[in-house]
């Protein structure tokens, strides 16, 4: 092979360890640090900052969210979240995987 020949591959070969590097180090943040899906964030105890962890969560409403469970107490079920302005159901598809409220809590 010729020293162009040997550049061109060393080229390519890079750029596919950034290409697929990338790819991999995305699909790793999505899985979490350890590899298995993220733990589930309880809407009952979480900070403003676990709240804005959540898709389409930003400190605005995470801060409705905990002003809410401040005002009416724990949330019961996680569709309880519905009754927070801004949380809509659009927002609750791509979040209701993602949270918890523990264990269920039961009406009195």
């Amino acid at each position: 092979m010729s020293k162009a020949s040997h550049s061109f591959l060393a080229i390519s070969l890079v750029i596919l360890f950034i290409i697929f590097g990338s790819l991999f180090a995305q699909q790793s943040n999505r899985q979490g640090s350890s590899g298995s899906p993220q733990a589930k964030i309880n809407i009952n105890t979480a900070s403003l900052e676990e709240l804005q962890t959540l898709p389409r969560i930003g400190p605005a409403i995470a801060q409705r969210i905990i002003d809410y469970r401040k005002e009416h107490g724990p949330f019961k079920k996680i569709e309880d979240l519905l009754k927070v302005q801004g949380i809509g159901e659009r927002v609750f598809e791509q979040i209701k995987d993602r949270i918890t409220v523990g264990s269920e809590i039961k009406e009195k």
